[in-house]
């Protein structure tokens, strides 16, 4: 089966957060789901810093909608946004 691999910018709900903390979060909320290839940070503003996940999404109907309300969900989670996908062998 292909799979999808998904670049998200996750957006914290705090300037404060620890990003080991919610990189374990992620993680772990998307276990058996999905699985986190890399991830990066990005300086946003006033010391906001975006979490950028690189995620591989198997390529079935819905699972990306259910990847992207999974992270929604996800304590310490402010707002998700998918910047790329693209499909990959």
């Amino acid at each position: 089966m292909a799979k999808v691999l998904v670049s998200i910018k996750i957006f914290p709900s705090d300037t404060t957060t620890d990003m080991n903390v919610l990189k374990d979060r992620v993680r772990k909320t998307l276990e058996g789901k999905a699985s986190i290839y890399k991830y990066e940070e990005e300086p946003v503003a006033f010391g906001l810093v975006a979490l950028i996940a690189h995620v591989l999404v198997p390529e079935a109907q819905g699972r990306m909608d259910e990847v992207e309300d999974l992270l929604k969900q996800t304590n310490g989670v402010s707002e998700v946004q998918v910047m790329v996908s693209r499909r990959i062998a």
